[in-house]
């Protein structure tokens, strides 16, 4: 029943494309032919990775691959009559397929303007003009479907590429994926990937893409300076405020507690450590070369049911008569002015737009640096309207996707749980949609890192989960209480300000001697030398 099916959905896909004419299509490549005559691939020494025509894993589907791991990669193709974008909806989508997964390398494409911006496809790299890049790219903590268009300042002349903010993050897995971008003329961008929403955002909005496309009206006067007498100091000590009589500077921060008493048992002719019974000299320890040889130290077996051993001292207890240094208590300033900013001066640069003035598509080119192999590029289209490319969609992708995702259930099948890997996958899944919350773009890299490590290993348990899942927690009740401590540690804020200072400083101080203390050389053995 499955086999038939998926034999009725291709059935149905086909038929849909034999009623999608040529002419919806304004540039399409479904790489069912060899590419070599028709794409030029970059005659530059530094991209010295081979491309091929080749199957996808599974299909009969021939697509564009990157065959070679750690190399640079670059092929671009003409459109023929370059595409305007302007006053009309515009799609741009492909597929690609990350075989061997992907743990650093881009997937993406670059849509080129014409070459009189200063380009030739034999010579195409990373430096040839582009107006729009959109596509998967992941490393390291970088994972993002990229959209990035450049747009050139009318008031400078100078080309600025504007990055969409809080993009989507590239699935984790290894099937066919198709990612569309809609241009629409209302200035709306639309990111689907396999067809669904992920992003939606405004060119004309500084929320939306970074640095923004229409400049601030104003700016700070580069040329205004902080006048001398201006106070920022919100709360300044009081000056008729004196220390009291019974404020006691010198006090220390603990006393020697003289109501403790030495626990019954207490050892005090038993050192803590004594000499390993167990331990011999080595045959070829040499006392004149490598001195007097003596047994390692290890812990006393009779301290172990004690209390304690060696010298009883008593232990130190907080002062209750300690005050710290005292400092006069804080007031309003009354000169106080607030903290200063310059003032705001007309912005040279600004300009007002209606739309983005995007440069026209000449080319599509294809141009990354990758560490896997394995990624296969298929279908690429730019189309009218999102209809046209929903029905390439249907009949180009999901058909195939169907089958992967069939195979990937049966395997689940074969090696483990179907639950748990199922489970795993929804809880990375919520996951990357947690790390694509604007109001943790904060702690996304932290977020991305943990993701990475927990995909990394295959027999992930339901208890790793869970500890990635109280990462989260963690963040997310930080950003709420702002890591503040609990309310009642507040008491100690009636103390001075010097007081935590001190004590600090007291502790550094006993610290330091601790280490002093431990730092001393011990009897030396052979194997220390």
């Amino acid at each position: 029943m499955r086999i038939l099916a998926v034999f009725l959905l291709i059935c149905i896909s086909s038929f849909q494309l034999l009623h999608a004419s040529d002419d919806d299509a304004i540039f399409y490549e479904s790489f069912d032919e060899t590419f070599e005559d028709r794409w030029i691939v970059s005659q530059k020494e530094e991209y010295n990775g081979v491309w091929k025509h080749a199957k996808s894993e599974g299909h009969d589907d021939y697509g564009l691959l990157v065959s070679e791991k750690a190399r640079k990669y670059a092929i671009v193709k003409e459109v023929g009559e370059p595409v305007i974008l302007k006053d009309e909806s515009v799609v741009l989508q492909f597929e690609t397929r990350l075989q061997d997964g992907l743990e650093c390398g881009g997937a993406y494409l670059k849509y080129l303007r014409p070459q009189e911006a200063g380009w030739k496809p034999k010579e195409f790299d990373n430096e040839s003009p582009y107006s729009i890049m959109f596509g998967p790219d992941k490393c390291g903590a970088t994972n993002k479907v990229h959209f990035i268009f450049k747009h050139k300042n009318p008031k400078t002349g100078e080309y600025v590429e504007h990055h969409l903010k809080f993009p989507p993050s590239v699935p984790a897995d290894k099937l066919s994926h198709v990612y569309t971008a809609i241009l629409k003329p209302d200035n709306e961008l639309q990111i689907l990937i396999d067809g669904e929403e992920k992003k939606k955002a405004n060119f004309l909005s500084s929320e939306d893409f970074e640095p923004a496309l229409i400049p601030t009206k104003t700016i700070p006067d580069p040329e205004d300076k902080k006048p001398e007498d201006w106070d920022e100091r919100a709360k300044i000590p009081d000056p008729t405020a004196t220390k009291p009589e019974d404020w006691d500077e010198d006090a220390p921060l603990e006393i020697v507690d003289e109501e403790a008493e030495k626990p019954e048992g207490w050892l005090d002719d038993e050192p803590e450590e004594i000499d390993d019974p167990d331990a011999t000299k080595p045959e070829d320890w040499d006392d004149e070369e490598d001195g007097e040889w003596e047994a390692p130290k290890v812990d006393n077996p009779k301290c172990e049911a004690a209390p304690g051993c060696g010298e009883w001292k008593r232990p130190t207890k907080k002062n209750p008569a300690y005050k710290g240094k005292w400092h006069a208590p804080l007031i309003d300033n009354p000169n106080y002015k607030g903290i200063w900013k310059p003032q705001e001066i007309p912005n040279p640069d600004y300009f007002e737009l209606e739309k983005p003035n995007f440069e026209p598509i000449a080319a599509i080119g294809i141009e990354i640096w990758t560490m896997q192999d394995g990624i296969l590029f298929d279908n690429i289209l730019i189309a009218k309207d999102d209809k046209i490319a929903s029905s390439y969609r249907e009949t180009t992708w999901k058909p195939k996707f169907t089958i992967e995702k069939e195979k990937q259930k049966e395997e689940e099948l074969e090696t483990g749980p179907a639950d748990l890997a199922g489970f795993q996958k929804k809880v990375f899944d919520i996951l990357y949609q947690i790390a694509d919350i604007p109001f943790l773009s904060a702690y996304k890299l932290k977020i991305l890192d943990v993701i990475e490590k927990g995909e990394k290993q295959p027999n992930l348990t339901i208890g790793i989960l869970v500890a990635i899942v109280v990462v989260f927690l963690s963040i997310f009740l930080r950003i709420i209480f702002g890591g503040k401590k609990p309310a009642r540690v507040e008491k100690t804020k009636k103390e001075p300000a010097e007081t935590s200072t001190n004590q600090e400083g007291e502790k550094n101080e006993e610290n330091k001697e601790k280490e002093e203390t431990s730092g001393a050389p011990r009897r030396r053995t052979r194997q220390e030398n």
